[in-house]
Parts: structure tokens; C-alpha cells; sequence
């Protein structure tokens, strides 16, 4: 199913009007597609506020964004290792207190295929702890800024929601029997997918319509997600993937989430990302979104869960 609401050649930022005025914040911008997002905010008199875990890198990322740019673009950067609830806690506190506005959140940042277990600090599985409990922490402390902006929150999963053992291992989280990467960076993905659609619930029951939710994924894009904690083989295959039409620009792959952050009149509902073969490549737009994606009941449960782990419960009064 192709998306057509914005013609055969789907989203592009040329649809992004100047943005003075506006703030973004994009979690994981040292490389692939939280970069080029940046760089295409900024390019459009945005201020953007990236967090990162290596605050060299962000130095060496804002350096590279005004030799591009020019120096009079607002770029900042907060250090924040999502895989330590201390860290995402400090940081959020961080923006609060020096940010004034929220127009997105987009929690682009991910770990991938990490091939053997690996448990962080506050005592989740890597993959786990930092795509999701990472994100959901820290949108649920920004949350007060991003309704009072009237801000969104976007979400880049992955269509590795669709992979896997397509729900939530409820007794099992952290994969202490029958570890494998994939199936773990695939509960990852599909917890972060599905918290979106039950904050929009939860959003709506609250009537705080001022804030929209948005997931999101990049398709198959070329950056350095799996060669960087990938296994071996992930390494290889991905590697060849590369060289074929079944992969895209990091920029492309950049689109879905900018999208997200400054489309007007976008339907929450929608999963957005390529709309071409597999959802792999091709124009940006909708596409459909697998039921277990939406399951109510798991969704709840994940939720009640997600606040017990993070010690954080959203205030929707």
C-alpha cells in the first residue's frame, strides 16, 4: 500500500517551511539519521538540542554543522547515556532548566543487535533498557515542557517491531533464557511502537490533544547502527545489504522522523516511514502497521510495567 497524501515521490523536506523560532530536540545526532535530521532543522533556522552520550562527538558534530551551516546556527548539546535512568534523569532536568520550549522530542537514538546479553546498571537487558526505558523516561519528564509548547513526541522504531516474537515477554524481559539479539532489539522496537499508541489513548482519555505522538521508522538505511553493536554476521549481511537497491541514504532514512516533527495535520494514527518494497525504501509516507502492534491489553500491561522500571509515573492531570 502506497501512501499518495503527498504524491509518487511521498515526504520530502522541501515541504518544511522556516522554522525561526522553533526548538528540537533529537536524542542520538553523532551519526545516520539523527545528523542529517539536525542538519536539515538547522538548515531551516531551527534550534536544535541534541543528546548525546559522547560529548566529544557532539562537539565534533557541531563543529562539522557550522563548517556546513555557517556559525550563527543555535545547536547545543546535553550529554545523556540512555541506557542509565541517572543519566536520561539528569539531562531531562538539564533541559527543563535551560530550554524554553519543546516543538519535538524525537527520540531517534538505538543500540541494535547486540549479540550477546548485556545487562545495564539499573539491571535491564541493553537493548531494552536504552531504546525504550531510556525514551520513555525521558519523554515522561519533558512531557510538562512539550504540552505546555503544545509540542509532539516522536518515536523511531523500526520494522523490527514486526520481527521477533512479535510481544512483550512479560516473564522473560531481559531474555535470560534463549537470548539472541534480534529477538531482543525486536522487543525493544515493538515496545517503543506500542507505547506510542497508548499515549495517544492515554492522551486523548486525559483531553491533552495539544500534544500529538508519532511512530515512526527509517526503513533500511545505510549508518552505522548494526556495525556498530552488531554481531559478526549482522555485520557482514548488512554490509552486503548496503551495495544493493534495498538500502537507502541516512538522509532518507531522516525523512519519516522530520515528518513527524513538523508535518502539519499529520494522523497520529499512522506508522510512517518508506512505502516502497518491504517498507525498506522508497516515497515517505503511511503504511499499515501490524495488530500486535496495537494490542490493547499488552500495551496496558507494558505501560504499568515501563513506569514500575523507570520509578517514573506520567501525570496526565
Amino acid at each position: 500500500m502506497s501512501d499518495t497524501t503527498f504524491g509518487k515521490n511521498g515526504w520530502t523536506p522541501e515541504r518544511i517551511g522556516p522554522l525561526k523560532g522553533k526548538t528540537y530536540l533529537i536524542t542520538g545526532t553523532t551519526s545516520g539519521t539523527g545528523f542529517e535530521a539536525a542538519k536539515i532543522l538547522l538548515s531551516k533556522g531551527a534550534k536544535v538540542v541534541m543528546l548525546n552520550r559522547n560529548p566529544q562527538k557532539s562537539t565534533d558534530v557541531i563543529t562539522t554543522l557550522k563548517q556546513e551551516l555557517g556559525n550563527n546556527i543555535d545547536v547545543s548539546a546535553i550529554q545523556m547515556d540512555l541506557a542509565e535512568l541517572a543519566s536520561v534523569k539528569k539531562a531531562a532536568e538539564e533541559v527543563l532548566n535551560s530550554v524554553s520550549r519543546i516543538d519535538a522530542l524525537m527520540c531517534n537514538a538505538a543500540i541494535a543487535q547486540v549479540p550477546k546479553q548485556k545487562i545495564t546498571v539499573d539491571g535491564f537487558e541493553s537493548q531494552l533498557g536504552t531504546n525504550h526505558y531510556g525514551h520513555f523516561l525521558l519523554q515522561g519528564m519533558l512531557f510538562p515542557l512539550i504540552e505546555k509548547s503544545k509540542g509532539r513526541i516522536v518515536t523511531v522504531g523500526s520494522m523490527g517491531y514486526d520481527m521477533g516474537i512479535k510481544t512483550i515477554k512479560f516473564d522473560d524481559m531481559n531474555w535470560d533464557k534463549d537470548y539472541t539479539g534480534n529477538n531482543a532489539y525486536s522487543q525493544s522496537k515493538l515496545a517503543q511502537v506500542m507505547s506510542v499508541y497508548e499515549l495517544q489513548d492515554r492522551l486523548e482519555k486525559a483531553g491533552k490533544t495539544d500534544v500529538k505522538a508519532y511512530a515512526c521508522h527509517p526503513g533500511s538505511s545505510r549508518t552505522s547502527l548494526i556495525s556498530t553493536s552488531g554481531s559478526l554476521m549482522m555485520r557482514i549481511i548488512f554490509g552486503l545489504m548496503k551495495l544493493s537497491p534495498l538500502t537507502q541514504s541516512a538522509e532518507k532514512g531522516a525523512y519519516p522522523e522530520l515528518m513527524c516533527a513538523t508535518e502539519e495535520h499529520l494522523d497520529q494514527k499512522g506508522f510512517y516511514g518508506p512505502t516502497g518494497r518491504s517498507f525498506w525504501v522508497g516515497p515517505v509516507g503511511a503504511h499499515k502497521i501490524e495488530p500486535h502492534a496495537k494490542d490493547k491489553a499488552v500495551a496496558e500491561k507494558l505501560w504499568t510495567v515501563s513506569e514500575q522500571a523507570t520509578g517514573f509515573k506520567w501525570d496526565f492531570e
